[in-house]
């Protein structure tokens, strides 16, 4: 397969050709030549596409998609073609599934679902095992069948020992242990964040505290043990600072933010949409100005979509009843430009996430394997149920107003656009 991509605007800072705007040509999966213009032959399949621009391909550190278990939600299948036509040609999996993900069967069974797909699958192994908190899974053995990290999606790590174990355990075989920043105690029945708008509107609130003590116990674990710590998906202006201070001191700690928690705050709670209610839930002004910042100077490593199909079932019920979770690949770009750069961004999709869960990253150079995602910068719209590919529809974007759109994908040798 013979693949042109014509008038291309590169984002690398690795590549010779950064910002620069080149036909490529790629062939049997290989980018093979760079240049200014080449010529088009009958063979080619050529992508002419406006304002075309690519960078290596991005990668999401937190999708659930259901199989096994709730193929209601989204199956393996319809969720890679999602994840493809959102820009993602690797996506790595959580153990959210029926059964767990926490044994190597389980593990293969994930990878094996993507094998012939331009998506590539890594699973999330569970830290314990069904993911009850109690015993600590099989960690080396899924990592020897592909998992590339361990955490109980959602669940807190509540035995502080069985953490202090598994950080030491992992060390063995380089192992990296996810460890999700709530306390339930603290949290109690909570359903969004404690302050002025769950007073007004009288909804159970999860203080900052829960997300910020676990986040300091985790730290204090990780300066006694050693080993790799990634803390998913915080929220708060002080849990960037806690992990600012660890980095600062030489821990290895890494974390991430989900998208909607840059974007959107819990003002957004008012009209009790359902859609609203995510864990960690929508928090103030003052600390998504945190987050952003957390990101420019480099506290915040990356920034997920924490892609969580939820059927209708459990999403168009009163909010207080309601399963958190929002579906985000489809909307992740679009949203993440009303906020940052384009470079920073790509940063935190693709080079960084790479780096820390121990990935094949890729640079845009001739003589290199072509992963690579195209989008287009440019160009504001309404996110609407329309531009939502996941089965379920449960999208906390939709009426926000959104900037630029991905094209889609070339990856093992695969072209896959959503045009």
């Amino acid at each position: 397969m013979t693949t042109l991509l014509k008038s291309a605007t590169i984002i690398d800072s690795s590549s010779p050709f950064h910002k620069q705007t080149k036909d490529i040509l790629i062939i049997d999966g290989v980018i093979s030549e760079i240049n200014d213009t080449i010529s088009e032959k009958d063979e080619y399949t050529i992508v002419s596409l406006d304002n075309l621009h690519v960078s290596t391909g991005w990668f999401d550190t937190s999708v659930s998609l259901g199989e096994p278990g709730y193929e209601e939600r989204e199956n393996i299948a319809n969720g890679l073609d999602v994840a493809a036509k959102s820009g993602f040609t690797q996506i790595a999996i959580n153990a959210n599934t029926h059964p767990v993900v926490d044994n190597k069967s389980a593990v293969e069974f994930l990878i094996n679902k993507a094998i012939h797909k331009p998506v590539s699958v890594f699973p999330i192994g569970a830290l314990t095992q069904k993911s009850q908190g109690v015993e600590m899974a099989e960690l080396y053995d899924m990592q020897q069948s592909g998992a590339i990290a361990f955490g109980d999606y959602k669940k807190p790590v509540e035995n502080d020992n069985l953490l202090k174990i598994a950080l030491l355990y992992a060390q063995n075989f380089d192992g990296l242990v996810l460890s999700f920043p709530k306390n339930n105690k603290i949290a109690g029945e909570g359903i969004a964040n404690e302050g002025l708008n769950s007073t007004r509107l009288g909804l159970k609130g999860i203080p900052s505290l829960a997300e910020e003590i676990q986040v300091a116990r985790d730290l204090f674990l990780l300066e006694y043990t050693g080993g790799k710590l990634h803390i998913p998906t915080i929220s708060t202006e002080k849990s960037v600072q806690l992990i600012r201070e660890a980095k600062s001191k030489g821990l290895h700690v890494t974390c991430s933010v989900a998208v909607h928690n840059l974007v959107i705050t819990d003002d957004a709670l008012h009209g009790f949409d359902a859609n609203n209610n995510v864990n960690p839930p929508l928090r103030t002004e003052q600390d998504v100005i945190a987050l952003v910042e957390g990101i420019k100077d480099g506290t915040i490593d990356i920034i997920t979509s924490d892609h969580n199909p939820i059927d209708i079932e459990h999403k168009k019920v009163e909010f207080s009843i309601s399963k958190s979770g929002t579906v985000g690949m489809e909307s992740a770009f679009g949203a993440l430009q009303t906020k940052l750069d384009l470079e920073t961004i790509i940063k935190c999709l693709s080079d960084n996430p790479k780096t820390i869960f121990g990935l094949e990253t890729s640079s845009i150079h001739i003589n290199q394997k072509a992963d690579l995602t195209l989008f287009n910068p440019e160009g504001e719209f309404k996110f609407s149920q329309e531009d939502i590919l996941s089965t379920s529809k449960n999208s906390i974007f939709i009426g926000h107003n959104l900037k630029g759109k991905a094209y889609g994908i070339y990856a093992k040798n695969q072209l896959l656009l959503n045009t």
